[in-house]
């Protein structure tokens, strides 16, 4: 059995890990659980960690939203259901995806339709259609705009 952290030694190594990256109470609940630590414990260290304003949910769910968005090139529905499987409130989740823009939003698909149409060049048109429209569903972008950004693609070949 390994030796259990004292509440203050735990609430320190949380305070590192919270500082690293923004984090949701669900990961910082499951890293105490990790660290062997009581229910009451983990209420107190919570709780001292949003007083200090190392967790921050509102915080947590902008920068997350932003993230996946400009690197992962992931639409509003995957972003959404993703902050949902953590646990995130709605006002958070919507606060988040109104936080980016409809003209980066519109030039980001418009983008990674153009390179991976491209990609998709040696298939014929009913196939090419298809694989854009899973590749862009699996990153949750809106059928309305696949749709849109197909038709587009299509119109030029």
């Amino acid at each position: 059995m390994k030796n259990s952290l004292t509440v203050t030694e735990a609430l320190e190594k949380l305070r590192n890990y919270c500082a690293y990256q923004e984090r949701c109470h669900r990961e910082v609940k499951n890293k105490l659980y990790q660290l062997g630590m009581i229910p009451q414990a983990i209420d107190q260290i919570i709780g001292t960690l949003v007083s200090e304003n190392y967790l921050n949910e509102s915080r947590f769910a902008q920068q997350f939203a932003h993230g996946k968005f400009s690197i992962k090139h992931w639409g509003k529905m995957r972003i959404t259901r993703e902050l949902k499987a953590r646990s995130i409130s709605n006002y958070d989740i919507k606060q988040a995806l109104a936080a980016i823009e409809i003209d980066a939003y519109q030039n980001k698909i418009r983008t990674i339709s153009d390179k991976k149409w491209s990609l998709l060049s040696s298939y014929s048109l009913t196939v090419k259609k298809q694989k854009l429209h899973q590749y862009l569903s699996y990153r949750g972008w809106e059928n309305e705009l696949i749709y849109a950004q197909i038709d587009r693609l299509s119109a030029k070949d």
